[in-house]
Protein backbone atom coordinates (compact mmCIF):
# COMPACT_ATOMS: atom_id res chain seq x y z
CA UNK A 1 0.00 0.00 0.00
CA UNK A 2 1.23 3.81 -0.85
CA UNK A 3 0.69 5.90 1.75
CA UNK A 4 -0.31 9.74 1.62
CA UNK A 5 2.57 12.18 2.20
CA UNK A 6 2.68 15.30 3.37
CA UNK A 7 3.68 17.81 1.29
CA UNK A 8 6.70 20.36 2.31
CA UNK A 9 6.54 23.96 0.21
CA UNK A 10 7.93 23.56 -3.39
CA UNK A 11 7.90 27.52 -4.14
CA UNK A 12 9.81 28.50 -8.01
CA UNK A 13 11.76 31.40 -7.37
CA UNK A 14 11.58 34.94 -8.61
CA UNK A 15 7.71 34.98 -10.23
CA UNK A 16 6.61 37.84 -12.12
CA UNK A 17 5.32 39.12 -9.29
CA UNK A 18 4.76 39.96 -5.17
CA UNK A 19 3.47 37.45 -2.96
CA UNK A 20 2.88 37.83 0.47
CA UNK A 21 3.21 36.09 4.22
CA UNK A 22 0.01 34.07 3.82
CA UNK A 23 1.89 30.95 2.49
CA UNK A 24 3.84 30.60 5.30
CA UNK A 25 1.84 31.85 7.92
CA UNK A 26 -1.30 28.69 6.43
CA UNK A 27 1.64 26.55 6.90
CA UNK A 28 3.17 27.85 10.52
CA UNK A 29 6.51 28.54 8.58
CA UNK A 30 8.57 31.18 9.08
CA UNK A 31 8.07 34.27 6.56
CA UNK A 32 9.23 33.73 3.36
CA UNK A 33 10.81 35.44 0.11
CA UNK A 34 8.17 37.82 -1.41
CA UNK A 35 9.32 36.89 -4.47
CA UNK A 36 7.40 33.08 -3.92
CA UNK A 37 3.92 34.13 -4.71
CA UNK A 38 3.07 30.73 -5.46
CA UNK A 39 3.38 26.87 -3.58
CA UNK A 40 3.12 23.85 -6.57
CA UNK A 41 1.55 21.31 -4.57
CA UNK A 42 1.87 17.65 -5.84
CA UNK A 43 3.09 18.76 -9.26
CA UNK A 44 4.25 16.86 -11.98
CA UNK A 45 4.38 20.18 -14.08
CA UNK A 46 7.60 22.31 -14.99
CA UNK A 47 7.50 25.94 -15.66
CA UNK A 48 7.50 26.74 -19.54
CA UNK A 49 10.78 25.94 -20.67
CA UNK A 50 11.93 24.23 -17.92
CA UNK A 51 13.19 21.09 -17.55
CA UNK A 52 13.04 20.56 -13.83
CA UNK A 53 11.98 23.40 -11.67
CA UNK A 54 8.21 23.45 -10.74
CA UNK A 55 8.35 19.58 -10.51
CA UNK A 56 7.59 18.04 -6.28
CA UNK A 57 10.04 16.53 -5.01
CA UNK A 58 9.73 13.42 -2.27
CA UNK A 59 11.36 12.61 0.86
CA UNK A 60 13.72 10.43 -0.78
CA UNK A 61 14.71 12.51 -3.47
CA UNK A 62 12.79 11.67 -6.73
CA UNK A 63 10.38 13.48 -8.14
CA UNK A 64 6.75 12.56 -8.03
CA UNK A 65 6.68 12.73 -12.07
CA UNK A 66 9.15 9.61 -11.49
CA UNK A 67 7.65 7.92 -9.09
CA UNK A 68 3.86 8.10 -10.96
CA UNK A 69 5.52 7.02 -14.29
CA UNK A 70 7.50 3.85 -12.65
CA UNK A 71 3.89 2.62 -10.87
CA UNK A 72 0.89 4.38 -12.28
CA UNK A 73 -1.79 1.96 -11.43
CA UNK A 74 -0.63 1.97 -7.96
CA UNK A 75 -0.18 6.07 -7.91
CA UNK A 76 -3.38 6.87 -10.30
CA UNK A 77 -5.59 2.95 -10.36
CA UNK A 78 -6.57 1.36 -12.90
CA UNK A 79 -9.78 3.34 -14.78
CA UNK A 80 -7.34 6.45 -14.40
CA UNK A 81 -4.74 4.97 -16.53
CA UNK A 82 -7.28 3.19 -19.09
CA UNK A 83 -7.97 6.82 -20.09
CA UNK A 84 -5.15 9.19 -19.20
CA UNK A 85 -1.79 7.16 -19.43
CA UNK A 86 0.23 8.23 -16.43
CA UNK A 87 -0.86 11.46 -16.58
CA UNK A 88 -1.84 12.83 -13.39
CA UNK A 89 -3.93 15.60 -15.47
CA UNK A 90 -4.21 18.60 -13.03
CA UNK A 91 -1.78 20.84 -11.00
CA UNK A 92 -2.35 22.78 -7.62
CA UNK A 93 -1.05 25.81 -6.19
CA UNK A 94 -1.02 27.90 -3.59
CA UNK A 95 -1.31 31.89 -4.47
CA UNK A 96 -0.71 34.96 -2.08
CA UNK A 97 -0.87 37.90 -4.44
CA UNK A 98 0.84 40.48 -2.95
CA UNK A 99 -0.03 42.67 -5.78
CA UNK A 100 -2.76 42.58 -8.54
CA UNK A 101 -1.70 39.99 -10.85
CA UNK A 102 -1.11 41.24 -14.72
CA UNK A 103 -4.33 40.97 -17.09
CA UNK A 104 -3.96 37.41 -18.45
CA UNK A 105 -5.03 34.34 -20.95
CA UNK A 106 -4.39 30.97 -20.94
CA UNK A 107 -4.98 28.96 -24.10
CA UNK A 108 -7.32 25.87 -24.68
CA UNK A 109 -6.15 22.47 -25.59
CA UNK A 110 -6.42 22.92 -29.06
CA UNK A 111 -4.40 25.76 -29.74
CA UNK A 112 -2.08 24.18 -27.24
CA UNK A 113 -1.80 21.39 -28.82
CA UNK A 114 -1.65 23.28 -32.43
CA UNK A 115 0.73 26.06 -31.93
CA UNK A 116 3.07 24.52 -28.93
CA UNK A 117 3.06 20.78 -29.06
CA UNK A 118 1.47 21.04 -25.43
CA UNK A 119 -1.02 18.05 -24.30
CA UNK A 120 -3.19 20.34 -22.37
CA UNK A 121 -4.33 24.19 -22.27
CA UNK A 122 -4.87 25.89 -19.10
CA UNK A 123 -8.65 25.50 -17.73
CA UNK A 124 -8.31 27.01 -13.79
CA UNK A 125 -10.44 27.70 -10.95
CA UNK A 126 -10.02 29.13 -8.05
CA UNK A 127 -11.14 28.29 -4.24
CA UNK A 128 -11.03 31.63 -2.26
CA UNK A 129 -9.60 31.51 1.58
CA UNK A 130 -8.71 35.75 1.84
CA UNK A 131 -11.21 37.84 0.34
CA UNK A 132 -10.54 40.54 -2.21
CA UNK A 133 -11.58 41.28 -5.88
CA UNK A 134 -10.97 39.51 -9.18
CA UNK A 135 -11.33 40.70 -13.31
CA UNK A 136 -12.72 38.27 -15.20
CA UNK A 137 -14.06 38.49 -18.82
CA UNK A 138 -14.68 41.53 -20.55
CA UNK A 139 -18.13 43.47 -20.36
CA UNK A 140 -18.59 44.31 -23.69
CA UNK A 141 -17.58 42.98 -27.26
CA UNK A 142 -14.05 43.47 -28.03
CA UNK A 143 -12.57 43.67 -31.40
CA UNK A 144 -9.00 41.48 -32.26
CA UNK A 145 -7.85 45.16 -33.10
CA UNK A 146 -8.50 46.97 -30.36
CA UNK A 147 -6.93 44.30 -28.10
CA UNK A 148 -4.02 44.19 -29.90
CA UNK A 149 -3.47 48.05 -29.29
CA UNK A 150 -4.36 47.58 -26.39
CA UNK A 151 -1.40 45.02 -25.54
CA UNK A 152 0.77 47.07 -27.89
CA UNK A 153 0.32 50.27 -25.76
CA UNK A 154 0.19 48.55 -22.35
CA UNK A 155 -3.18 50.15 -21.94
CA UNK A 156 -3.82 48.48 -18.56
CA UNK A 157 -6.42 51.34 -17.84
CA UNK A 158 -8.67 50.36 -20.96
CA UNK A 159 -8.66 46.55 -20.30
CA UNK A 160 -9.69 46.68 -16.58
CA UNK A 161 -12.19 49.43 -17.01
CA UNK A 162 -13.95 46.83 -19.69
CA UNK A 163 -13.68 43.88 -17.53
CA UNK A 164 -16.08 42.77 -14.95
CA UNK A 165 -15.41 43.12 -11.78
CA UNK A 166 -16.04 40.64 -9.20
CA UNK A 167 -16.00 40.33 -5.25
CA UNK A 168 -14.75 36.99 -3.83
CA UNK A 169 -14.90 35.56 -0.16
CA UNK A 170 -13.49 32.74 1.75
CA UNK A 171 -15.51 29.85 0.60
CA UNK A 172 -16.30 31.42 -2.86
CA UNK A 173 -14.93 29.23 -5.96
CA UNK A 174 -14.24 30.66 -9.42
CA UNK A 175 -14.19 28.46 -12.68
CA UNK A 176 -11.93 30.27 -15.33
CA UNK A 177 -12.44 28.71 -18.90
CA UNK A 178 -9.61 28.72 -21.37
CA UNK A 179 -9.23 32.12 -23.09
CA UNK A 180 -10.93 34.10 -20.10
CA UNK A 181 -8.92 37.59 -19.70
CA UNK A 182 -8.50 37.28 -15.85
CA UNK A 183 -6.49 39.09 -13.15
CA UNK A 184 -6.51 37.96 -9.22
CA UNK A 185 -7.07 41.27 -6.62
CA UNK A 186 -3.91 42.60 -4.92
CA UNK A 187 -4.61 40.48 -1.34
CA UNK A 188 -6.31 37.41 -2.01
CA UNK A 189 -5.20 34.00 -0.67
CA UNK A 190 -6.75 31.06 -2.80
CA UNK A 191 -5.90 27.30 -3.70
CA UNK A 192 -5.94 26.96 -7.09
CA UNK A 193 -6.34 23.35 -9.26
CA UNK A 194 -5.65 23.87 -13.25
CA UNK A 195 -4.23 21.45 -16.24
CA UNK A 196 -0.99 20.23 -15.90
CA UNK A 197 1.10 23.09 -18.23
CA UNK A 198 2.25 26.81 -17.21
CA UNK A 199 1.23 28.48 -20.23
CA UNK A 200 0.45 32.33 -19.46
CA UNK A 201 -0.10 34.90 -22.19
CA UNK A 202 0.48 38.46 -20.96
CA UNK A 203 -1.82 40.99 -22.10
CA UNK A 204 -0.21 43.88 -19.42
CA UNK A 205 3.54 43.61 -17.65
CA UNK A 206 4.39 47.30 -16.93
CA UNK A 207 4.60 47.63 -13.16
CA UNK A 208 5.78 43.64 -13.29
CA UNK A 209 8.68 42.16 -13.26
CA UNK A 210 9.21 40.22 -16.85
CA UNK A 211 10.11 41.67 -20.06
CA UNK A 212 6.62 40.89 -21.55
CA UNK A 213 7.57 42.17 -25.41
CA UNK A 214 9.77 38.48 -25.02
CA UNK A 215 8.09 36.35 -22.66
CA UNK A 216 4.06 37.24 -22.68
CA UNK A 217 3.65 35.26 -25.96
CA UNK A 218 4.66 31.96 -25.46
CA UNK A 219 7.30 32.54 -28.28
CA UNK A 220 4.44 32.80 -30.73
CA UNK A 221 4.38 36.58 -30.83
CA UNK A 222 1.52 38.42 -30.32
CA UNK A 223 -0.41 37.96 -33.26
CA UNK A 224 -0.50 34.21 -32.92
CA UNK A 225 -1.22 34.44 -28.86
CA UNK A 226 -4.19 36.53 -28.81
CA UNK A 227 -6.01 34.19 -31.20
CA UNK A 228 -6.20 32.40 -27.73
CA UNK A 229 -8.20 35.34 -25.90
CA UNK A 230 -11.70 35.16 -25.33
CA UNK A 231 -13.21 38.44 -26.40
CA UNK A 232 -16.71 38.08 -26.10
CA UNK A 233 -18.75 39.49 -23.70
CA UNK A 234 -19.67 37.69 -20.12
CA UNK A 235 -22.59 38.61 -18.81
CA UNK A 236 -24.06 39.22 -15.09
CA UNK A 237 -25.59 35.68 -15.39
CA UNK A 238 -22.84 34.25 -17.17
CA UNK A 239 -20.03 35.32 -14.60
CA UNK A 240 -23.04 33.36 -11.73
CA UNK A 241 -22.58 30.26 -13.95
CA UNK A 242 -18.55 30.05 -12.87
CA UNK A 243 -19.29 30.62 -9.29
CA UNK A 244 -19.34 28.64 -6.10
CA UNK A 245 -20.82 31.03 -3.01
CA UNK A 246 -21.63 28.18 -0.71
CA UNK A 247 -19.05 25.90 0.81
CA UNK A 248 -20.75 25.10 3.69
CA UNK A 249 -21.95 21.63 2.54
CA UNK A 250 -19.95 18.36 1.68
CA UNK A 251 -19.83 18.04 -1.90
CA UNK A 252 -18.84 19.17 -5.29
CA UNK A 253 -17.97 22.77 -5.51
CA UNK A 254 -17.59 23.33 -9.91
CA UNK A 255 -20.14 23.83 -12.72
CA UNK A 256 -20.02 20.33 -15.14
CA UNK A 257 -18.04 22.60 -17.48
CA UNK A 258 -15.09 22.20 -15.42
CA UNK A 259 -15.19 18.03 -14.88
CA UNK A 260 -13.58 17.85 -18.15
CA UNK A 261 -10.48 18.94 -16.28
CA UNK A 262 -10.39 18.44 -12.70
CA UNK A 263 -13.14 17.88 -9.68
CA UNK A 264 -13.27 19.68 -6.58
CA UNK A 265 -14.63 18.48 -3.44
CA UNK A 266 -14.94 20.42 -0.01
CA UNK A 267 -15.08 17.81 2.74
CA UNK A 268 -16.21 18.40 5.93
CA UNK A 269 -14.82 16.14 9.05
CA UNK A 270 -18.35 15.97 10.69
CA UNK A 271 -19.80 14.63 8.14
CA UNK A 272 -17.64 11.86 8.36
CA UNK A 273 -18.48 10.92 4.57
CA UNK A 274 -16.43 7.82 2.95
CA UNK A 275 -14.03 9.16 0.61
CA UNK A 276 -13.57 6.70 -2.69
CA UNK A 277 -10.01 5.59 -3.23
CA UNK A 278 -8.21 7.86 -5.94
CA UNK A 279 -5.41 9.90 -6.40
CA UNK A 280 -6.13 13.34 -4.99
CA UNK A 281 -4.49 16.50 -2.84
CA UNK A 282 -5.83 17.41 0.21
CA UNK A 283 -5.29 20.93 1.42
CA UNK A 284 -6.28 21.53 5.53
CA UNK A 285 -8.27 24.66 5.32
CA UNK A 286 -9.41 24.74 9.21
CA UNK A 287 -9.13 22.68 12.48
CA UNK A 288 -7.50 19.47 13.41
CA UNK A 289 -8.40 16.04 12.83
CA UNK A 290 -7.76 12.24 11.54
CA UNK A 291 -7.19 11.04 8.04
CA UNK A 292 -7.84 7.51 8.08
CA UNK A 293 -8.09 4.55 5.97
CA UNK A 294 -11.54 2.62 5.40
CA UNK A 295 -10.98 -1.11 5.29
CA UNK A 296 -13.58 -3.12 4.20
CA UNK A 297 -13.15 -5.68 6.86
CA UNK A 298 -13.72 -5.40 10.35
CA UNK A 299 -10.71 -7.44 11.38
CA UNK A 300 -8.08 -4.93 9.44
CA UNK A 301 -7.29 -1.91 11.65
CA UNK A 302 -7.52 1.30 9.94
CA UNK A 303 -4.04 3.36 9.45
CA UNK A 304 -4.24 6.69 10.80
CA UNK A 305 -2.72 10.28 10.26
CA UNK A 306 -3.43 13.19 12.11
CA UNK A 307 -4.02 16.22 10.00
CA UNK A 308 -4.14 20.21 10.79
CA UNK A 309 -4.52 23.88 9.62
CA UNK A 310 -2.49 24.18 6.43
CA UNK A 311 -1.49 20.17 5.67
CA UNK A 312 -1.28 19.56 2.42
CA UNK A 313 -1.53 16.18 1.85
CA UNK A 314 -0.92 13.92 -1.51
CA UNK A 315 -2.85 10.51 -1.15
CA UNK A 316 -2.49 7.92 -3.46
CA UNK A 317 -4.61 5.81 -5.10
CA UNK A 318 -3.78 2.70 -4.07
CA UNK A 319 -4.40 4.19 0.03
CA UNK A 320 -8.14 2.73 -0.71
CA UNK A 321 -11.21 4.86 0.77
CA UNK A 322 -10.45 6.88 3.52
CA UNK A 323 -12.02 9.06 5.96
CA UNK A 324 -11.27 12.59 7.64
CA UNK A 325 -12.09 12.61 11.53
CA UNK A 326 -12.38 15.02 13.99
CA UNK A 327 -12.52 19.00 13.74
CA UNK A 328 -11.40 19.38 10.67
CA UNK A 329 -12.46 20.97 6.62
CA UNK A 330 -10.45 20.41 3.84
CA UNK A 331 -10.37 20.75 0.35
CA UNK A 332 -9.99 17.62 -1.97
CA UNK A 333 -8.86 18.23 -5.42
CA UNK A 334 -8.77 15.19 -8.13
CA UNK A 335 -8.32 14.76 -11.84
CA UNK A 336 -11.33 14.19 -14.06
CA UNK A 337 -13.05 11.58 -13.65
CA UNK A 338 -12.27 8.58 -15.78
CA UNK A 339 -14.93 6.13 -17.72
CA UNK A 340 -16.42 4.05 -15.01
CA UNK A 341 -14.99 5.31 -11.83
CA UNK A 342 -17.80 5.46 -9.13
CA UNK A 343 -16.91 8.71 -7.97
Amino acid sequence: MLLPIFLTANQPPDRFYSGGPAIAAFRSAPGGDTRVPEDWLGSTTTLFGEDKLGLSTLPDGTTLREVVNSNPLAWLGSQHVRCFAADTMMLVKLIDAGQRLPVHIHPDGDFAARSLGHTHGKAEAWIILRPGVVHLGFKRPISASELAGWVETQNSAAMLENMNTVEVLPGHVVYVPPGVPHAIGKGIFLVEVQEPEDLSILLEWNGFDIDGVTHGHLGLGFDVALTAADRSPWTEGELESLLCQDMSESGRLLPHAASQYFRVQYVRSTDQDLQTAGFSILVVIRGQGILETAPKKREIAPISFEVRTGDTVLVPYDFGDFRLLGDVESIRLQPPQAKGNSL
